[in-house]
């Protein structure tokens, strides 16, 4: 970065790029654990799972909201040097920094069938729900505000996963245009002309 630019990850993309490792991984877990008995059997494993799910997918997407709403209203306006990373390589530096995490986190989900089948596997997959609609909120707060959130990528090196966690002093605004993604992390519809 010359004359002072930042490298910039959009907030939303970050929140988003476990979303689908996590449901996956759940998904074929749960799957897998249909198949074994278990000491609990699968009824009750699977109401259980249920359950595991909708209490994950709560947690995950209420959890730390005053510290995003705190950081979306004093963000500044991001600098003519500062410069914007792409979607695909915010998600793919995440899940390089997360994948012996969701490795250890599908074995352990399988491993648990033995107790209680598909139970660990949903609520892995609850996991991911929470993020895509923590990210989907956070498109919704800058729909609100008419700007994208976006936050330095050196203060994501150690917690790649982390857009609200300590080391992050203050997020960055662009136009709601800036960048390969939409408000809430997905990827920007192309508009063709007629």
């Amino acid at each position: 970065m010359t004359r002072g630019g930042q490298g910039l990850a959009r907030v939303a993309v970050v929140v988003r790029a476990g979303a689908a490792p996590l449901w996956w991984l759940g998904v074929v877990a749960a799957g897998a654990g249909a198949f074994v008995p278990g000491l609990t059997g699968l009824r009750i494993g699977a109401l259980g799972g249920a359950a595991l799910f909708l209490v994950a997918a709560a947690l995950v997407t209420l959890t730390g909201r005053g510290r995003y709403r705190a950081l979306a209203r004093a963000a500044a306006r991001a600098g003519r040097h500062d410069v914007l990373q792409d979607r695909a390589v915010t998600a793919r530096n995440w899940r390089r920094a997360h994948r012996w995490w969701l490795l250890l986190a599908f074995l352990a989900a399988s491993g648990s069938a033995l107790a209680a089948p598909a139970a660990a596997g949903l609520l892995l997959a609850g996991c991911g729900v929470g993020l895509w609609l923590k990210a989907a909120w956070i498109g919704r707060l800058e729909r609100a505000d008419e700007v994208l959130l976006w936050v330095r990528v050196d203060w994501l090196r150690n917690g790649a996963g982390r857009p609200a966690g300590r080391a992050v002093k203050a997020y960055r605004t662009t136009g709601i245009a800036a960048g390969d993604a939409a408000p809430g992390g997905a990827r920007r519809k192309l508009t063709t002309a007629a």
